[in-house]
């Protein structure tokens, strides 16, 4: 039963979307035909778009955390309001019934991951620079972990840190890294000890991005955007302060951000890429394209929507974990599982629906625009964790499995 204290909130939360946005279309019910038919899952819009899109992000967060929601779960101190996740996610459930605009370029991997890194492990003048900035959409980050030799194998990181009196000098590559080119700050994972067992010897820095010898490159994707960038550390100087953690700690301070991390990931989204395992949408597009008869392919959405009908329930009992005061277990792994999973499976679904329809346009409304998220697939099945690694997980943490036979050096990253 819902509390006088969430009812309250939510009402809240009403009050103040009502001031300031409009209500948002229905995004389940489909009208063939009508509306924006993207199915993008990363983003291709041209570079001033982007630069629009990402300001329209900003200034809807500085009107969140002016107005008390930009940091629900956030110490007081720091501008947050100090609440439980339950109302995190009762304002997320709340707000998607309104037209706001998107924030994920800084939510999803800032305000997700990095803030709460910096709050745990930061110094407090830094805390005190860095989050209310962070929340309020002053300031962007980026997580500098991914190299070209390091990636499930996080330990294995060769950007190289030297410290010089009280600064460190950075140099080294890293890689797939999500909206550098918009970022202040990013958090960087580096080797102090190269002598160290591999995760024993990573110190984390936050690094301005405007600091000389930073350079990002894009990377360009097949689905037409550049989402990644490739970093550069030429001779990086960072001052003492902005390290996070112990010298040599720099694992502990990643694994704080990885949890997040999962937590972050693992939930099904709204807009083009939840319609693409909306009922409506997948029936409709079978009807229109004259293959509702086809039994094989009827049997196969079935297993489609048991899938993201299971996946909701999965969600559910985490949160009813979070109302009960008891942190989820491993439903927030599994949800990221499923989550790429089942938009990949979505989109072969479809792509064997539409044949040739989705490899040429034709002009027809609903059909083409799916190549956006057939082409983004592999990236779901790899980012926040590659699939193998966390089936690999599950086995042998949840189900109890036989560990999978490993090198030396791989233990020691386990361990």
């Amino acid at each position: 039963m819902e509390s006088d204290d969430m009812r309250d909130f939510a009402a809240e939360a009403r009050r103040f979307l009502d001031a300031h946005v409009a209500k948002a279309p229905d995004r389940t019910a489909v009208t063939w035909g009508e509306g924006d038919d993207s199915m993008a899952y990363f983003s291709s819009l041209p570079p001033e778009e982007e630069r629009e899109f990402v300001q329209r992000a900003r200034e809807w967060q500085r009107i969140r955390y002016e107005n008390g929601f930009g940091w629900i779960t956030g110490p007081v101190e720091y501008g947050g309001r100090g609440l439980t996740p339950v109302h995190d996610l009762l304002y997320d459930a709340v707000e998607s019934e309104y037209d706001v605009a998107d924030t994920g370029v800084l939510s999803v991997i800032g305000l997700g991951m990095i803030g709460p890194t910096i709050l745990a492990h930061a110094q407090p003048h830094i805390r005190d620079r860095w989050l209310p900035a962070m929340y309020r959409g002053d300031a962007i980050a980026c997580q500098l972990f991914s190299e070209p030799g390091a990636g499930s194998d996080l330990a294995s990181v060769a950007t190289r840190a030297v410290r010089e009196g009280e600064e460190w000098v950075l140099n080294g590559q890293k890689v797939w890294t999500s909206v550098a080119q918009h970022s202040q700050i990013g958090l960087a994972l580096t080797r102090t000890n190269p002598d160290a067992p591999k995760h024993r010897g990573i110190t984390a820095f936050l690094v301005p991005m405007d600091t000389p010898g930073v350079e990002v490159r894009p990377l360009r994707q097949m689905t037409g955007g550049a989402d990644f960038n490739e970093v550069f550390l030429t001779d990086v100087r960072i001052p003492d302060d902005h390290r996070l953690g112990e010298v040599d700690g720099g694992w502990t301070v990643a694994l704080t951000t990885l949890m997040n991390e999962r937590a972050t990931v693992g939930s099904e989204g709204v807009g083009p890429v939840g319609a693409a395992l909306s009922p409506d949408h997948l029936s409709a597009l079978m009807r229109a394209t004259w293959t509702w008869d086809d039994r094989a392919l009827r049997a196969r959405l079935a297993e489609l929507l048991v899938d993201a009908l299971a996946t909701e329930h999965l969600n559910a009992r985490a949160l009813r974990k979070l109302r009960g005061g008891v942190a989820p277990g491993p439903e927030m792994s599994v949800s990221k599982l499923m989550y790429g999973q089942n938009l990949t499976h979505a989109a072969h679904f479809v792509s064997d629906v539409l044949g040739p329809r989705i490899i040429a346009d034709t002009g027809q409304w609903g059909t083409y625009a799916w190549t956006e998220l057939l082409l983004a697939t592999p990236a779901l099945r790899i980012l926040g964790g590659t699939e193998e690694i966390m089936k690999n997980i599950l086995a042998e943490r949840v189900l109890g499995l036989p560990k999978e036979p490993v090198t030396t050096a791989a233990k020691e990253v386990r361990s």
